[in-house]
């Protein structure tokens, strides 16, 4: 299987980042709950301008991660494996089921209840920490099954940016959308134009963000939309598209997420903690990841391999790509970034659904690893 030098690159980086993201959650978890909580609460709160600290890396710094995982999807669909229907098919119908099943699992727990607007919480899965725990296997992990839980995962990413886009956006300004939409139309046309400096599009970047965070929409979304009209060409080292790209792989990985993590992982844990695991949210949460991803992957892409749509991939057995369903039960990132636009001012309900994503990261995570070391070793003695 031929895998791009920058596909490579990608995955080293998201995996090391997965490591360095559970340095800083433990960090994170220990510092809110020690001597220094005051102090440690404080520095994300600290105003800078008219925005908290922790207000500008979940929207400001994030578009950054949203524009490299723009530019890696549109990578994915021009030359890598979404290049082509028959590759696509496979992870794209694993993202779906990926989402639907868990999003139904948690209504089930939710449907009418003030926490229903959790329901995209579970349907995210974290590249870091997902490939994180997937290299944690080593050489033993088949090619195969990199490139399909990467491209579930970028899919999945996607999939979590609309359902932002569409659910979770409140008084919608048409005007500052269409200024956005309209400075991302004067990119399209450079790109057209073939217009290859990175500065138009770094600034016209800037203006889509600041025109689309008074929008109403999430400004994350500028990022995503702006990696699509910067030029692809033909995906060699020379490109914009590819330059940038490699430019932000290591400042997302190790600054961009890192900071994500320690902001929204300041996690308090009262002495009533383990009660809010039983409430109908905390549930919901747990289920969708750590059920509803597996079976949701597993299902769809068994059915839609069974009636001949897509078929499964020749060195990829269906025992590891159910044990995968696991890993993409680890939301993390996603889940915490969905989390603070569902429950918006409600405290509460934000922290116990952290403290769930946590718990249920960890538990999805420790199963995928479990199960999949199992199988892997299972299948080499087999050999």
């Amino acid at each position: 299987m031929k895998v791009t030098k920058l596909f490579t690159e990608f995955f080293e980086s998201e995996k090391a980042s997965g490591i360095v993201l559970i340095v800083c959650t433990i960090v994170s978890l220990l510092l809110a709950n020690s001597i220094f909580q005051g102090s440690y609460e404080h520095i994300w709160h600290y105003q800078i301008g008219s925005h908290s600290f922790e207000h500008w890396i979940n929207d400001g710094l994030m578009t950054i991660f949203f524009l490299l995982i723009g530019l890696e999807l549109e990578r994915e669909i021009y030359i890598g494996e979404l290049s082509s229907l028959k590759n696509a098919l496979l992870p794209l119908i694993a993202a779906l089921g990926g989402m639907i099943v868990p999003a139904v699992i948690y209504l089930i727990f939710n449907f009418g209840t003030p926490t229903q607007a959790g329901a995209g919480i579970p349907m995210a899965t974290d590249i870091a920490f997902a490939l994180g725990v997937l290299s944690l296997l080593g050489n033993r992990i088949p090619l195969s099954l990199k490139v399909f839980l990467t491209a579930l995962a970028v899919i999945d990413d996607l999939g979590a940016i609309l359902v932002i886009a569409i659910f979770y956006t409140d008084d919608l300004s048409l005007l500052n959308l269409g200024i956005s939409l309209g400075i991302m139309g004067v990119l399209f046309v450079f790109n057209r134009m073939k217009v290859n400096n990175w500065l138009p599009y770094i600034i016209g970047g800037v203006g889509m963000w600041y025109f689309m965070l008074n929008s109403g929409i999430h400004a994350t979304i500028a990022g995503v939309l702006l990696a699509f009209v910067i030029p692809f060409g033909d995906g060699s080292e020379k490109t914009v598209s590819y330059q940038l790209q490699h430019l932000l792989h290591k400042p997302v990985a190790f600054v961009v997420l890192p900071l994500f993590a320690l902001a929204n992982t300041a996690v308090i844990f009262g002495g009533d903690w383990a009660e809010g695991l039983l409430h109908e949210n905390s549930i919901g949460i747990f289920l969708g990841l750590v059920l509803g991803k597996p079976i949701g992957i597993f299902l769809f892409c068994f059915s839609f391999v069974l009636i001949g749509i897509c078929k499964l991939p020749g060195e990829l057995k269906w025992s590891q790509l159910f044990a995968t369903g696991f890993l993409a039960g680890i939301g993390f990132t996603m889940s915490i970034f969905i989390t603070l636009l569902a429950f918006k001012g409600q405290q509460e309900d934000i922290t116990i659904s952290k403290i769930a994503i946590l718990f249920s990261s960890l538990v999805a995570g420790l199963i995928g690893y479990v199960f999949l070391s199992f199988t892997l070793k299972n299948e080499k003695s087999n050999d």
